[in-house]
């Protein structure tokens, strides 16, 4: 793709015409993948009660190309998210001019901090005090606007399991959410999971979202404008709608069968 893709957004059709032939196969795959999204979540919101517009898409494209990330804001893809660094900074600065909200999902290490602040307007994996102060400390630094935060709840922790998954346990959610909400930089948006591998709720999704929902409840008592509870991917985003998800974080079913990450 070349380089005028990331200049000025020129969206719409003459977006869609500007690309080489190989470029609007791809964009044609994706368009038909998100329609398939969308009348999933669409569905799994009616099913629930709730307005579609309560449920926000975010796009993972992690192992894709920038390329890919270009092709899906031109079908107007506006949240994506990224879980390695190293990947996601030389990606959102080839595509700093589309309209784009960036958020980074996958475990941070603090060497990590200043270059994700660059880019990044929300971080959903927020799991311990010193990276609560790293990343307090980079925002101020870098005289960025307030950055969102999310506590990264690892279910498999409420009994004693899955000590090696990334994630607080929730028996100290209320401690970490507190500490967001009073670091300089910060903004506490909510909670975020992944459905637990191990523990009594492993392979029951939706019991593993309803607890995520009482958490993300008593977390809203104390904190109000926390309303983000980020849980569902391509599997178990139905699940996730059921149980109040407010943000969906899907990648295969939208981009296809990642690659090996490198």
């Amino acid at each position: 793709m070349t380089n005028d893709i990331y200049g000025p957004f020129p969206g719409g059709a003459d977006f869609a015409s500007a690309l080489t032939e190989g470029q609007r196969a791809r964009y044609e795959e994706l368009g038909t993948n998100l329609e398939v999204v969308e009348r999933r979540i669409a569905d799994a919101c009616a099913a629930a009660g709730r307005d579609r517009n309560e449920v926000t898409l975010i796009v993972v494209t992690k192992t894709y190309p920038a390329e890919d990330t270009a092709l899906l804001a031109g079908l107007g893809v506006t949240d994506v998210a990224e879980n390695r660094d190293q990947d996601a900074a030389p990606k959102a600065e080839q595509c700093r001019n589309l309209p784009l909200d960036w958020h980074f999902v996958g475990q941070l290490q603090t060497n990590k901090v200043r270059s994700v602040v660059r880019y990044a307007n929300h971080v959903h994996s927020v799991d311990r005090l010193r990276l609560v102060e790293s990343l307090s400390a980079a925002v101020l630094k870098s005289g960025r606007p307030e950055l969102g935060c999310l506590v990264q709840v690892a279910l498999d922790k409420e009994d004693d399991e899955g000590a090696h998954r990334a994630g607080v346990a929730p028996a100290d959610v209320a401690e970490l959410a507190d500490a967001i909400a009073d670091a300089p930089g910060l903004r506490l948006d909510g909670v975020m999971t992944v459905a637990p591998l191990a523990g009594p709720l492993a392979g029951d999704p939706a019991r593993a979202f309803d607890r995520l929902a009482e958490i993300a409840t008593a977390v809203r008592t104390a904190h109000p404008a926390a309303t983000m509870v980020s849980a569902g991917m391509s599997g178990d985003l139905e699940q996730a709608i059921a149980a109040g998800a407010t943000h969906v974080r899907v990648g295969t079913a939208v981009l296809g069968v990642r690659s090996p990450l490198r």
